[in-house]
């Protein structure tokens, strides 16, 4: 009651500083505005609560999705270079890979994406790797954790390199402001650092893309059926295009 009854207080107080100071306050339409804001105020409590039962919905899915997820990914292992593929034909993702990243994508056998069990407060990747010459782990990830409406920390493995890998690798590269020469650095730059970001200014692009587009159906990208869904859009517009002009030339005949 006490925030009511505050709101209605600054209500008015913005009324009173809009209207002539030599004429009396319409109560009629603080009255009104007041009520304006008692409905506002009921409809951000049904988006609250839609919001709940939203995030309630969505972990339940998760939790019947998951064991899908697994049979995916046991089938996936046994198609050769599949994720590699796959992010070489995204047309995003294959610019983060450098010529050695993709030789060390040849050892990978499964990708992850899960999110925190509140549905909200972030998510992890985890890029698993057969035994490699590269380095010693089976396991990268990459979490991102997000803190308040503004801020997101990532945290990434530290990567155990083999001995004259790393620099190899490409992990000795240094980032110059917030967009990374990703043609020159190794996607397992990113993938072993931990920063902390302003979200509003900065976006982890590269983890986006992953959880959103390619992890709901990499297979979209492995057989090249994204290539294909844009020439058919291409060859579509190219036959609208004609056909427009066929028309022109029709009416300029007549």
């Amino acid at each position: 009651m006490t925030a009511d009854k505050g709101k209605k207080l600054k209500v008015a107080e913005k009324i009173e500083d809009q209207e002539n100071p030599d004429h009396e306050i319409d109560n009629e339409l603080i009255l009104s505005v007041e009520r304006l804001q008692e409905v506002q105020d009921d409809l951000q409590k049904i988006n609250e609560e839609a919001s709940d039962k939203v995030l309630e919905i969505e972990r339940k899915y998760n939790e019947i999705r998951r064991p899908v997820y697994n049979k995916r990914s046991e089938i996936i292992k046994s198609i050769p270079d599949f994720w590699l593929t796959a992010f070489l034909s995204h047309p995003d993702l294959c610019n983060f890979l450098s010529e050695e990243d993709q030789k060390i994508f040849k050892y990978m056998h499964s990708l992850d994406v899960e999110d925190f069990k509140d549905m909200k407060t972030g998510y992890c990747i985890t890029f698993n790797f057969n035994k490699n010459p590269y380095f010693e782990n089976t396991m990268l990830t990459k979490t991102l954790t997000f803190l308040d409406v503004t801020t997101t920390k990532l945290t990434g493995t530290t990567i155990k390199w083999n001995e004259g890998m790393g620099a190899a690798a490409g992990n000795n590269h240094e980032k110059e402001g917030t967009k990374r020469p990703f043609t020159e650095e190794s996607f397992f730059t990113w993938l072993g650092e931990t920063t902390q970001k302003d979200i509003v200014e900065v976006q982890d692009e590269i983890a986006e893309i992953i959880k959103e587009d390619l992890w709901p159906n990499p297979l979209k990208y492995f057989i090249n059926e994204a290539d294909e869904e844009e020439n058919l859009d291409d060859d579509h517009e190219e036959e609208n295009a004609s056909a427009k002009e066929q028309d022109r030339d029709g009416e300029d005949g007549k």
